[in-house]
């Protein structure tokens, strides 16, 4: 498996060792049925299945739980960035998020999207700073987040509401 270093060709480098492209590889298995377990860098894993109402054995988040999971865990790595260039000060984020989507397009419907209708996050960041240095940090955060913006794109409806919490 190849490092983010080794993947980036040298004309993507902005500075000696900074790659301004990277590629990352995983791997993914699926002996049977819908658990699939896939492997990243340095051999970390994760499982993705279904619950046994839905045909799987109900041992892992399915995938569309995985990717709202990655929304909240880009979100939190994107803030951290972000307060980190302004100095915000907090003690972490505490998530709670819910989607929908029209299980029609699921099992076949062409007219009817088979991902998420809507997404809604809470995002809970347990902070003192004031309300505006938090919408500051939020806008970047927004602007930045990979995943947020992918399903944005996608033309998910997707609403996170941010507030502070005492810490």
């Amino acid at each position: 498996m190849m490092t983010e270093r080794e993947a980036a060709p040298p004309e993507a480098q902005d500075a000696p060792g900074v790659p301004k492209m990277l590629r990352n590889t995983l791997s993914a298995r699926n002996a049977e049925g819908v658990r699939t377990v896939v492997s990243t860098r340095d051999g970390l894993s994760l499982a993705t299945d279904e619950p046994v109402s839905r045909g799987g054995s109900g041992t892992a988040p399915s995938p569309l739980e995985t990717v709202v999971g990655a929304l909240c865990g880009c979100s939190a790595v994107t803030f951290e960035r972000a307060a980190g260039e302004v100095s915000f000060d907090y003690a972490g984020i505490d998530f709670d998020a819910a989607y929908t989507l029209d299980r029609r397009g699921l099992l076949g419907e062409a007219e009817v999207r088979p991902h998420f209708q809507a997404v809604e996050v809470e995002a809970r960041v347990r902070t003192a700073e004031p309300p505006g240095r938090l919408q500051a940090v939020v806008e970047v955060t927004e602007r930045r987040c990979p995943v947020r913006n992918l399903l944005v794109d996608a033309g998910v409806a997707l609403s996170i509401r941010w507030s502070a919490i005492p810490s």
